[in-house]
C-alpha cells in the first residue's frame, strides 16, 4: 500500500517528543503487537496519516482477513534443513520475497525516517520503494541502503514541469532501478480520520490539503509520454482487476505490476489483492508469464506472504507495518518487523515442504472457500484489448 498525497505539506517530523521507554525488541514477535506498542509511541498526526483509510474501512479490513480464507497443504517427509529465501524481481536479486512499499513522511513516526527503512531493507538485501512525498531527500534515502534494490513511485501531477523535473533528478541516482507508477488514486478517497484532523489542523490556521494528481492518465498517451522522460522499466502500481492487469501486458515497456488497492485508502469495497490474482489464475493466467506480479495490502503474517507466493506473486509488499516498526525503534524497529515475517514466512515454507520460493505452487493452498467471490463474467479480453489499445470508452 501507499500513503502519499501529492501537494501534502512536510514537516520534519511529527513522533512523539517523549515516547515511552524503548522494549525490547526481540520480545516483540508480532506485526499486531508492533502496531500496538506504535500507537502508543506516535502522535495523533501521524495515527491519522497512517492508520485511516476510506468510507467505512471495509477493504482495509478485508486486504488482511481474506487470506485467513485460504488453507495451507502441507506435504511432510521433505529435508528442509535448508530454506532459501531469495527470489528475483526484474532481473534483481532479493534476499527475501518481502519489499516495502512506497509511503510518504515517514519522518512522522521518527526523525530517521526514509533512511531507516532503506537501512532495514539493506540488511536484508531487499526491495524498498521510495515515496515520491518522502520526508527525506532522495539522496540521503538511498546512501542509507547501499545492500537494497529501489524502486522509485511515481505520481504524474497537473503541473507537469514538476513530474518532469522529479524523473530528471533520478538520471543522476542510479541506485533506483525502476519507476513505480501508481494509478490508483486520481483523485483522494473520503479518508475520515485524517480529514477530521485535517480539519482541526485548518481551523487552528493551519494550510488546506491540496490534491495535485492528474487525472486525465490513459494508458497509451502515459506510458507513451513516461518513455519519453525515462529509459528505466516501468511498473504499474494499483492493478485491481484481472482485466487491467491482462492490459499492463500490451505495452512492453511495462515490466511488472503491483496488485494494490492503496491499503484501502482510495475506493472503499473493491476486491482485495489476493482475490485479484486468484482472478488472474483464472482468466488470464498470461499475465504471470509476461509481466512480474507483485502484491501488497494486509500481510500480517508469513502465512499471508506465503499464500500470495504460492499463487503466483514474485513478491510481497508491507506498508504500515514498516512504519510501525519505525515508531517503535528505528530502523532497528524496521528491522525487527522485516525479521519477525522472515522468520515466520522460513518456518512456513519448511512445514509445507518447500526449501525454496520457486518451489511454492498452487497445490500448496486451497483457495475453495473464495470461489463464489471471484468475479463470474465473460473474461472478454479480446474487449479489454480494443479498449487499451484503441482507448475507446469502456
Amino acid at each position: 500500500m501507499e500513503y502519499s498525497a501529492p501537494g501534502i505539506a512536510r514537516h520534519p517530523t511529527a513522533a512523539q517528543s517523549t515516547p515511552a521507554e524503548l522494549p525490547d525488541l526481540s520480545h516483540i514477535l508480532s506485526i499486531t503487537e508492533m502496531e500496538t506498542l506504535a500507537m502508543q509511541r506516535m502522535s495523533q498526526k501521524a495515527i491519522s496519516y497512517y492508520t485511516s483509510a476510506t468510507d467505512d474501512q471495509i477493504t482495509k479490513g478485508e486486504n488482511s482477513t481474506i487470506y485467513r480464507s485460504i488453507q495451507l497443504r502441507p506435504r511432510v517427509l521433505v529435508d528442509c534443513t535448508e530454506c532459501d529465501l531469495s527470489t528475483t524481481v526484474l532481473g534483481h536479486k532479493l534476499g527475501i520475497p518481502l519489499f516495502v512499499s512506497p509511503a510518504a513522511l515517514a519522518t512522522l513516526a521518527h526523525p530517521v525516517g526514509e533512511a531507516g527503512i532503506a537501512g532495514a531493507c539493506s540488511s536484508f538485501k531487499s526491495l524498498g520503494i521510495i515515496s515520491q512525498n518522502a520526508g527525506l531527500p532522495l539522496k540521503d534515502i538511498v546512501q542509507a541502503g547501499p545492500e537494497a534494490v529501489f524502486g522509485w513511485q511515481l505520481y504524474v501531477v497537473k503541473d507537469i514541469e514538476e513530474t518532469r523535473r522529479k524523473l530528471a533528478l533520478l538520471k543522476e541516482i542510479r541506485q533506483v532501478k525502476f519507476i513505480v507508477l501508481t494509478v490508483d488514486a486520481p483523485f483522494p478517497g473520503k479518508r475520515e480520520i485524517e480529514v477530521r484532523y485535517k480539519m482541526g489542523e485548518v481551523a487552528a490556521g493551519g494550510p488546506p490539503q491540496v490534491w495535485g494528481t492528474e487525472s486525465a492518465l490513459t494508458w497509451k498517451k502515459t506510458l507513451a509520454w513516461l518513455q519519453t522522460e525515462t529509459d528505466l522499466p516501468i511498473v504499474l502500481k494499483g492493478i485491481q482487476t484481472y482485466e487491467d492487469a491482462y492490459a499492463a501486458t500490451l505495452f512492453p515497456a511495462v515490466k511488472g505490476i503491483i496488485l494494490s488497492n492503496h491499503g484501502g485508502r482510495a475506493l472503499d469495497t473493491v476486491a482485495p489483492p489476493v482475490q485479484v490474482l486468484l482472478e488472474i489464475r483464472k482468466f488470464c493466467p498470461q499475465v504471470l508469464r509476461r509481466v512480474d506480479v507483485l502484491i501488497d495490502g494486509g500481510i500480517k503474517r508469513g502465512t499471508d506472504i506465503v499464500k500470495a507466493l504460492a499463487l503466483g506473486a514474485k513478491a510481497v509488499g508491507i506498508g504500515r507495518a514498516p512504519l510501525f516498526g519505525l515508531a517503535v525503534g528505528g530502523q532497528q524497529g524496521v528491522e525487527r518487523t522485516i525479521q519477525i515475517l522472515v522468520d515466520e514466512t522460513m518456518t512456513a515454507m519448511r512445514l509445507l515442504g518447500a526449501t525454496k520460493v520457486s518451489h511454492l505452487r498452487p497445490r500448496h493452498v486451497n483457495t475453495s472457500a473464495l470461489t463464489a467471490r471471484l468475479y463470474d463474467g465473460p473474461a472478454a479480453l479480446d474487449d479489454v484489448e480494443r479498449e487499451v489499445m484503441g482507448e475507446e470508452d469502456p
